[in-house]
């Protein structure tokens, strides 16, 4: 079982509450659920379009259809999930957060789409070139201080570059996919989200080709 960064609230049985409004039709007037096998197929195959420059589907989503998928992204990369993986305008449920970084409002957003709405997948999507890594690796050189708001992001990816200091070869690189892994890894503990697959991956900043983390 994953072990997070810092104590999140640990899950419980919930107490007895209205349901969450619903965001779509009732049930009997939307199509059935996909598996969790079939969107990763299709959001990778959209990928493949959008960095092979292939048409792409209109961005209009069918009316009543509900989000296949929750995605996981950082706020500073350069492309929005819809267009790196090729799907139309809320097709995907994206929560962005700087560096992947978790709190209880991420994780109630994730919970949402896997448990009211029923996404079968949750993609973790990194991207190269991280602002908010270079932002902690430079914290960790230096000790320099971070004002404000900032110092919970250094402080929930601090340990992934910590634990990747030593590792020949690009520290930035190694940091960013060990923060994505462990975002996946912790989701994946939490059962919450037991009803949902969790993946990993990253975008190439170069091509935007996104490629699955083991």
């Amino acid at each position: 079982m994953a072990t997070p960064h810092r104590a999140l609230r640990t899950p419980t049985a919930p107490a007895p509450r209205p349901p969450f409004p619903s965001l779509v039709p009732p049930s009997g007037t939307d199509e059935p659920r996909p598996t969790a096998a079939a969107v990763l197929d299709e959001l990778l195959a959209g990928n493949a379009r959008s960095t092979g420059g292939l048409p792409r589907q209109p961005y209009v989503r069918p009316t009543g259809r509900r989000p296949c998928a929750v995605v996981i992204g950082c706020v500073d990369a350069p492309v929005p999930p819809e267009l790196v993986l090729d799907q139309p305008l809320g097709e995907l449920l994206c929560v962005r957060t700087a560096g992947l970084v978790l709190d209880e409002a991420v994780l109630g957003s994730v919970q949402y789409g896997v448990q009211e709405l029923g996404a079968p997948l949750v993609l973790v999507l990194g991207h190269e070139r991280c602002a908010a890594v270079a932002a902690t690796l430079e914290r960790l050189r230096t000790g320099a201080p971070v004002p404000g708001h900032l110092e919970l992001l250094v402080e929930e990816i601090a340990p992934a570059a910590r634990r990747t200091r030593n590792r020949p070869g690009d520290w930035a690189e190694h940091t960013l996919r060990a923060q994505t892994t462990w975002v996946r890894d912790a989701i994946r503990a939490d059962p919450a989200f037991g009803a949902a697959r969790v993946v990993a991956a990253l975008a190439d900043a170069g091509t935007g080709l996104v490629s699955l983390l083991p």
